[in-house]
């Protein structure tokens, strides 16, 4: 039986999550005043602790829009607690994420709430459903890029402008991936509804390689290429130019050693 009690505890908070915050806010804080002997670690620390803020902020956004559009046992699994160890697939969600972001500065869409579609009626509830993660990528990325589009960095210290276009770079990379109508990633979701039973049913095993697809794709230098040509014109239309992205990913990675650019560039 479910009580006010139990639902109140299913929507408060996580520990964890209010963890990661705190992390985000005192590396970010770090990362401002210099406080840090290696500006690097500050700023590796603030964009990663921000990124899996963002990720939670993307996965609450599914599970708080399905719970609204009927799915009423979203609140007993824990996704609204903002706690990433309740997802279905932490791996998928968390941890393999925050590897591409430092292995290779991209932002890899997460997505594993597991979500009882039988429960919801409506093919636009679904649409939105799957459209409300990479849409809080697009409000982040809107977050991060004001300073530069409302011309507002006077005052910002420079290494602190550097992980805000960095972190930029991995939100507005996660948003167009995840937007990718491709089997098992959000942008499909959306479409899906609107295809037909036939199609869906010769599609559906395709679903669990579609983000493999996706990276095997973007392997091939032409199509990386295109790919990160379009991530910069964005980037550059919201005012972080080449210097800002550059040096947010070397001081990011600053186990390279190789930011003595960054250090006299502004």
């Amino acid at each position: 039986m479910t009580t006010a009690a139990s639902r109140r505890s299913d929507r408060r908070i996580s520990p964890v999550f209010i963890g990661i915050v705190a992390v985000t806010a005192v590396t970010g804080w770090a990362a401002w005043t210099g406080f840090a002997a290696q500006p690097g670690i500050a700023v590796f620390l603030f964009v990663t602790a921000a990124w899996i803020v963002s990720l939670c902020l993307h996965e609450y956004a599914h599970a708080r829009t399905a719970l609204h559009s009927g799915d009423i046992s979203i609140g007993a699994k824990g996704y609204l607690t903002l706690n990433p160890l309740k997802y279905t697939h932490a791996l998928l969600s968390i941890v393999l994420p925050v590897i591409f972001v430092i292995m290779g500065g991209i932002g890899l869409p997460g997505g594993a709430v597991f979500i009882e579609r039988q429960r919801i009626q409506g093919r636009w509830k679904h649409s939105l459903i799957s459209a409300a993660g990479p849409l809080t990528n697009v409000l982040f990325a809107a977050v991060c890029t004001a300073p530069f589009w409302l011309h507002a960095l006077d005052g910002v210290p420079r290494d602190f402008q550097y992980a805000l276009a960095f972190l930029a770079l991995l939100q507005v990379t996660a948003a167009i991936l995840n937007f990718l109508p491709v089997p098992g990633l959000d942008g499909y979701g959306v479409i899906e509804p609107w295809l037909s039973y036939d199609i869906r049913r010769q599609v559906e095993p395709f679903a669990p390689f579609g983000l493999l697809a996706v990276f095997a794709i973007l392997w091939i230098p032409s199509v990386n290429g295109v790919f990160f040509d379009a991530i910069d014109a964005i980037l550059n239309g919201l005012g972080i130019d080449d210097i800002h992205r550059y040096c947010g990913q070397e001081l990011y990675r600053f186990w390279q050693g190789d930011n003595e650019f960054c250090s006299v560039s502004l």
